[in-house]
């Protein structure tokens, strides 16, 4: 079947959008209990801008005897109206309330007594954090900024002084890390996010004393994608172990496994080997086991929960730890879907448990898809915290006391962490935390890192440029750097059409040096060139136009293979349209509150582009106030044109056809579709062998990029 056209295209789509199934998780099996009432809610790391974190972090505070009946559920209520005062909804629930629920926001809905409760996501320019709108507006400080640079590495920018929003502690508080991907040196090119990890060692030392002095408790939480995505990561032999050690340096109470984890066997079996073991009794696997590698055996990759009581609240926690419902796995894991775990005898029982005030699902799961999740890298560290709790020391009476919730988005760099943690450059730094940033630096050069390729003449955006521009990546990748590097090795008299995915390119390229580090970032994956021979020019580019318009239709008639989610930057899974800045009107405060702190004497301050966090809990979701970045989507898929000579006037009837083998399952049911017979086992063979997109990069840069002289 060939369809020449976008209309037929879209009829064929349409018709297979027929066929669609949604699966949406039922509790009837659960077992209705009487031992108290759970209070949900969800905090999900990140913002709208161009990058969003979609980390499902649930609370479920377990308040004994509410009412004295059948459990009921709070459930927070969407406004529609930002000024609106924040009121809750009650409904009763037959099935056990945490089960059922947690399945439900896994699948993508909550449904409490059939019905369904969906935040609303309508709105054009955020991503949502499903949260209680906060009860108190932050005040706002502006400070003087004085040799900040003390720890970081020694080429990371200075942070730029800006407007801070103060941070609301409650009894039980929490920092929050997810999609570090191995950016423990931070960002060495964005003042924002400087700060590396041996400042975040002691960071989370100074919180955790500041958090005692005054009675309350902190708990230091990662949820996962620890791996892959940054040369301190991905250089070494074998990967990860200078990165393993960084991490187990830091103090960290609840951590769980990612998607990235578990692509490849060496990778998960590293994790079961040595993560697993830095944090024993910390680490947990509710939803994932593995073969060991000694004995072959299925066990959990760690332990299935953890119980504890915190050290100053007295507040009883059972945690547990999910992976979304993942199906790229490499096949010494195994990923039980959440539907299926909760149904387990060890979960019933956990849940059961009558000497527990707070259960506290951490977990690498998205909130409104089965099979998403994104993040970026260490730019920001998550605070919530919680209070009107009932404790074994202290009854609250949830008829009198609802609890609060609080959140913001600290921006990795020490002038936010100075502030925070009510120190400077004099007391901040810790012994420990000062010997990771040394260890890093040193893991740096060991691993040539800032090895300079060349300089970049301009900035290359992924999402704050719109494709095709000259400021976006993508135009550049397919305009300069694919057709100069596959050129050279067509076959002779062959033109071809190169054809890689968005979601492959995982960073901007900043104007200045363009580094071994840089390279690993922008492109982190093993993935090389296929190609098939002598594909018919229309049909080839037809093969374009599925990937870019049809996948997400195929995908969900059960015709694609995977999700298509994964062919473009994660940044924008939740994006549906582009959005534009605009800086005119930047909320300083809950928009529900008419109180307002002037910064200096009523002056508004030189706003730096940033996160501009929007969500149930307000406008004031990042502790650093910055002026809102425009955000453009890139396609899926794009394709560069590469002829064996300059001149590129004439259209060839027929093509090589290039492709990342990553693409293949996609590619294969693409050419199906548009009348090509192909079977990537006979059909495709390998082009470049050996070369990947990252080693084209920077023979690329040091052809092309000169830098200035010093």
């Amino acid at each position: 079947m060939v369809h020449a056209n976008n209309q037929e295209l879209k009829e064929v789509t349409s018709d297979m959008s027929a066929s669609m199934s949604t699966a949406i998780a039922s509790n009837e099996n659960f077992i209705e209990t009487n031992t108290g009432s759970p209070v949900a809610i969800q905090i999900r790391n990140r913002h709208d801008s161009p990058s969003s974190l979609f980390i499902l972090f649930y609370f479920i505070y377990y308040i004994r005897g509410m009412l004295g009946h059948t459990p009921e559920a709070i459930h927070i209520h969407q406004q529609k109206s930002r000024r609106a005062q924040p009121y809750w909804h009650l409904w009763k629930i037959s099935p056990n309330w945490l089960a059922g629920w947690l399945v439900g926001r896994v699948v993508g809905n909550s449904r409490v007594n059939n019905k369904k409760y969906s935040s609303n996501n309508h709105r054009k320019e955020t991503v949502f954090h499903p949260l209680l709108p906060m009860l108190d507006s932050a005040a706002l400080v502006l400070l003087g900024l004085a040799g900040v640079a003390l720890g970081s590495q020694p080429q990371a920018p200075d942070p730029i002084p800006a407007p801070l929003r103060e941070l609301t502690w409650g009894q039980l508080n929490f920092l929050h890390t997810t999609d570090v991907h191995g950016w423990y040196s931070g960002h060495l090119q964005e003042p924002s996010f400087s700060a590396d990890w041996g400042d975040y060692v002691s960071f989370a030392t100074r919180m955790r004393e500041k958090a005692e002095a005054a009675g309350t408790d902190l708990l230091v939480v990662d949820t996962g994608d620890r791996v892959e995505g940054n040369g301190l990561y991905d250089s070494s032999d074998p990967k990860g172990v200078y990165a393993s050690e960084f991490l187990k340096k830091q103090h960290i109470d609840l951590l769980c496994s990612g998607n990235h984890e578990l692509y490849k066997q060496n990778t998960s079996e590293a994790e079961f080997r040595t993560t697993v073991p830095n944090f024993k009794g910390n680490y947990l696997a509710s939803n994932i086991d593995i073969a060991d590698p000694e004995s072959g055996e299925i066990v959990p990759l760690a332990q299935r929960f953890k119980k504890f009581t915190t050290k100053m609240q007295g507040i009883r926690i059972m945690a547990f730890g999910f992976l979304f419902d993942f199906t790229g796995n490499y096949n010494n894991t195994v990923v039980t879907p959440v539907e299926e775990t909760i149904k387990q005898a060890w979960f019933q029982e956990a849940i059961r448990d009558r000497e527990v005030d707070l259960f506290l699902v951490i977990g690498h799961v998205p909130a409104k898809s089965k099979d998403l999740a994104s993040g970026r890298f260490m730019e920001t560290i998550g605070f919530a915290s919680l209070s009107g709790l009932s404790t074994a020391k202290k009854q609250t009476s949830a008829a009198r006391t609802s609890p609060v919730f609080t959140r913001r988005y600290i921006d990795n760099n020490l002038f936010s962490l100075y502030h925070h943690s009510g120190h400077d450059e004099s007391t901040f730094h810790t012994p420990e935390g000062k010997k990771v940033t040394e260890d890093i630096r040193k893991a740096r050069s060991a691993l040539k890192l800032d090895h300079v390729y060349g300089c970049a003449p301009k900035t290359l955006w992924m999402s704050r440029a719109k494709y095709p521009s000259d400021d976006s990546i993508y135009s550049w990748l397919e305009k300069e750097v694919l057709p100069s590097s596959l050129r050279p090795h067509l076959r002779e008299n062959t033109a071809g059409l190169a054809i890689i995915n968005t979601g492959g390119i995982r960073f901007d390229i900043f104007k200045g040096p363009f580094t071994q580090d840089g390279a690993y970032i922008v492109s982190p994956f093993t993935n090389e060139f296929r190609f098939m021979k002598d594909v018919p020019y229309d049909k080839a580019v037809m093969v374009l136009k599925v990937l870019n318009k049809a996948t997400n239709i195929l995908t969900q008639a059960g015709f694609m293979p995977m999700d298509s989610s994964s062919l473009s930057p994660p940044e924008q899974w939740s994006r549906t349209e582009d959005f534009i800045a605009k800086a005119d009107h930047i909320p300083l405060s809950h928009e529900a509150n008419n109180e307002q702190n002037p910064l200096q004497d009523g002056d508004e301050p030189t706003l730096t582009p940033g996160y501009t966090t929007k969500d149930d809990g307000g406008t004031d979701g990042d502790d650093t106030v910055h002026n809102p970045v425009s955000f453009y989507r890139a396609p899926n898929c794009i394709m560069a044109t590469i002829t064996n000579d300059d001149d590129s006037s004439s259209t060839p009837d027929v093509v090589d056809l290039l492709y990342l083998d990553f693409l293949e399952p996609w590619v294969t049911v693409a050419t199906k579709i548009v009348g090509i017979d192909f079977d990537p086992k006979k059909d495709a063979e390998a082009f470049m062998p050996g070369v990947q997109m990252r080693s084209m990069l920077t023979a690329w840069a040091s052809q092309h990029w000169s830098c200035p002289s010093s």
